[in-house]
């Protein structure tokens, strides 16, 4: 009841009668629940002052670094914190972001990807086919589940797709510009009432691009696709059943059934590409078992080399022995 109160109304701008956009709990009647919530919340607040205190700080940071059950919570949260109180000095609230005067270290947790569960190259094949042969929407939308796979990209940026960025040759590689991203947002959080946000590539500047050399079987697909389907009126190259952006729900419910039918029973018992994220895990996997160098694996991901060392850390040590061998060789010919 908390959450839903200050998610749906509190914290959820709509405009005011002068135009001004101001929290909806204060332009629109509340349900009794909700305004008997939001009036327990106010009187069991702390005021920014107080709660900027080192001690109620730590205990906040503490708070936010783990789950309800305990299990380590991701990063994002203090992100957030930080955030609401950097918007506190902007707003001359306080001095200083308190933050700041707390020395305090997260706990321990780690972060690499499980690799029992991430698909091999032919655990991630089966399900693609398998998505294709889910009748209309499964042929449209089977690119879309070879672009997470052959060339890493993130769901969004696969949202943001267009004909413009493919570099797509009748043989041989192909490459794609990746330029944007078009990540799922509640309607409700966004200016315009859309259920995406148009947004730059992860971590980048806005007007950044990102080049990936695509694989010949992934610049295959796209070229059908595009042949079977073109693209929006906008030159995207998926759209949802009904139009607008593919969400989620819909991808994930095409890639349940398609696991279902690609993977042996006990296979599908296990997480083992349980999500369609996966793919883009066994893609990078399996750039780094191919020897693709770490810098290179990390530009074409997307990522910092730092994100790429502490999710992939496993493989990338396992890697040593290759690079053992080489410099053994390069000593030996020096002899």
């Amino acid at each position: 009841m908390l959450r839903r109160s200050l998610y749906a109304w509190a914290f959820r701008a709509a405009p005011g009668s002068d135009g001004t956009l101001a929290s909806l709990a204060d332009t629109t009647e509340l349900p009794a629940d909700v305004r008997a919530a939001l009036v327990w919340v106010e009187k069991h607040s702390l005021k920014v002052t107080e709660a900027a205190r080192p001690e109620r700080m730590r205990a906040a940071l503490d708070a936010l670094s783990r789950k309800l059950d305990g299990t380590p919570a991701a990063d994002n949260k203090r992100m957030v914190l930080s955030n609401a109180l950097r918007y506190a000095v902007e707003r001359g609230v306080l001095s200083t972001n308190p933050l700041t005067r707390v020395d305090w270290t997260p706990p321990a947790r780690d972060d690499e990807v499980d690799f029992r569960y991430v698909p091999n190259p032919r655990q991630a094949a089966a399900p693609i086919d398998a998505v294709r042969e889910q009748g209309e929407r499964g042929a449209h939308l089977a690119p879309f589940f070879g672009c997470l796979y052959y060339a890493a990209m993130r769901p969004s940026e696969i949202a943001a797709l267009r004909a413009a960025d493919c570099r797509l040759p009748e043989e041989g590689w192909g490459e794609l510009i990746l330029a944007g991203s078009r990540p799922e947002v509640g309607s409700g959080w966004t200016d315009d009432g859309e259920s995406y946000e148009q947004r730059g590539l992860k971590r980048r500047a806005r007007r950044s691009t990102r080049p990936v050399p695509i694989p010949p079987v992934l610049t295959a697909m796209l070229r059908e696709h595009i042949e079977a389907y073109g693209t929006t009126e906008d030159g995207r190259l998926f759209r949802a059943a009904k139009g607008g952006r593919v969400r989620s729900t819909e991808y994930c419910e095409l890639w349940d059934a398609a696991r279902e039918k690609a993977l042996s029973k006990a296979e599908a018992a296990t997480p083992l590409a349980d999500v369609p994220y996966s793919l883009r895990h066994a893609g990078v996997s399996l750039w780094i078992n191919s020897g693709v160098d770490p810098v290179e694996v990390a530009r074409r991901a997307g990522h910092s080399l730092t994100v790429l060392f502490r999710f992939y850390a496993k493989i990338l040590r396992g890697q040593q022995s290759l690079a053992n061998q080489l410099i053994e060789k390069g000593l030996s010919g020096g002899a």
